[in-house]
């Protein structure tokens, strides 16, 4: 299942649970004052006056990821019938004369900091009339000795175009890794929701009036997604492994009863290791129903990679693991009313050459790649004998690169001894395709780490 309902809560799921294979097989015939430069694949640009006084505070310093989410157009997640319940009518999907403010987590330390704001998905421009960051003390507050205006090239407001990504300047504040930094964004214009990712509950707030600069919003509401703010960065000294891991639900994780995602285990592995260097950071651009070839619940693999693992700040390696979403297709070959154009049809070969397409692109930007076999979901709502048949082909290709920097055979950390198509009944979520924490901590352990040391 998508990562959607693994959102959602509790009384909800229980009710759309059963309506997701319609819901998926429908959005598939559906989808059958500063200014910021386009995004196309490029970083966005950091102003020039701030780019000179950080390089001159630390010439052999430089900015590395520390938080990021892969962004999704909000418009094709309302158009899923499955998540109407988490984001209202559409009378409330846009923002005019309120605060919004959002709760990330760093990965790595940090003592200077700069936040990105984004217009991906935007048909407008995003006019961000004021913004803030601080350290926060549990559920939206935040502490008000840590409070700092964040500029835009020297001025107090943004504008993004659409399409296109843009960061705040530098600012001096102490993060530390798991620790919770908000973010507040005043928007004073009428501004559609857009832009967005989905986060886990209790994230993500929206009040009446600017409230930048106040330690607690009066009258919050909460939001199901976050929105607008998509990275943090912090001012390295150290050299850095700059982790990103790319990929779909499986990577994406869930906030939902703490079963969290491997990407976070592995961090905390790295971290742990007496070899790790001392700033290690490990970002999540897990896209749950992510497609690599096609686009779908969210874009495709193909067209976000440039942006979502190649653009963070300082990456050093990618984690690859996609394909699933893809394979999964054949399982509604026969379903009526499912159409796959001929184009679209998942094969060995389009599999293959598109996961060659991401290797040639890292490469090309002297990024690392580490691959990632695709997991088992015999008795899933994928399960299929053609489709079983391609995931073993991919997978026997993937286990063959003799161009990438190491292969991760996630299918064999969680595949059942006795029924090696299908989970391991210790690791399998519930639905036969997910990994509950159990399997997210053994794909964790299936990295070699011996590969970020090479």
């Amino acid at each position: 299942m998508e990562l959607f309902l693994r959102w959602l809560p509790a009384r909800v799921r229980g009710v759309i649970a059963a309506r997701w294979v319609f819901g998926f097989c429908m959005a598939m015939l559906v989808a059958g004052g500063a200014q910021a430069q386009p995004a196309a694949g490029s970083k966005p640009r950091q102003p020039v006056q701030t780019q000179q006084a950080d390089q001159a505070q630390a010439p052999q310093a430089y900015w590395v990821g520390s938080w990021a989410v892969a962004p999704m157009d909000f418009r094709e997640i309302a158009l899923n019938p499955n998540f109407a319940p988490t984001i209202g009518p559409a009378s409330t999907h846009v923002f005019r004369g309120q605060t919004l403010r959002q709760l990330v987590r760093p990965t790595l330390d940090g003592e200077r900091i700069r936040v990105r704001f984004s217009n991906l998905f935007g048909k407008t421009p995003l006019h961000v009339a004021a913004a803030s960051v601080a350290l926060g003390t549990g559920a939206g507050v935040v502490s008000p000795a840590s409070l700092r205006e964040l500029r835009f090239g020297g001025r107090g407001e943004l504008t993004v175009e659409p399409g296109a990504e843009a960061w705040s300047d530098g600012i001096d504040l102490k993060v530390e890794a798991g620790q919770d930094v908000v973010v507040s964004t005043f928007l004073d214009q009428l501004t559609p929701f857009a832009t967005v990712s989905l986060q886990e509950p209790k994230t993500s707030w929206v009040a009446a009036g600017n409230g930048v600069s106040a330690p607690r919003l009066e009258g919050a509401t909460p939001l199901a997604l976050n929105h607008i703010v998509t990275g943090v960065d912090v001012w390295s000294r150290e050299p850095a492994l700059t982790v990103v891991a790319f990929g779909d639900s499986i990577t994406a994780g869930s906030g939902e009863a703490g079963v969290g995602a491997y990407p976070e285990m592995l961090a905390t592995r790295l971290r742990d290791s007496p070899r790790a260097p001392k700033a290690v950071s490990v970002l999540n651009s897990g896209i749950g129903g992510n497609r690599l070839l096609h686009d779908g619940t969210g874009p495709s693999g193909l067209t976000r990679f440039a942006r979502d693992a190649l653009g963070q700040s300082g990456v050093t390696h990618v984690i690859v693991l996609l394909g699933t979403n893809d394979i999964g297709r054949k399982a509604f070959v026969d379903t009526p009313g499912f159409v796959i154009l001929p184009g679209e049809m998942p094969t060995t070969h389009r599999i293959t050459t598109g996961l060659s397409q991401l290797i040639a692109q890292a490469r090309a930007k002297g990024v690392k790649v580490l691959l990632g076999t695709v997991p088992p979901f015999k008795n899933s709502v994928y399960s299929n004998k053609d489709g079983e048949a391609l995931r073993g082909e991919v997978n026997r290709w993937i286990r063959g690169r003799m161009d990438v920097d190491g292969v991760i055979d996630f299918d064999a950390a969680l595949r059942d001894p006795a029924d090696p198509q299908a989970l391991n009944p210790k690791y399998d979520g519930g639905d036969h395709l997910h990994p509950n924490r159990a399997g997210l901590a053994a794909m964790a352990a299936a990295v070699d780490l011996q590969r970020f040391w090479e």
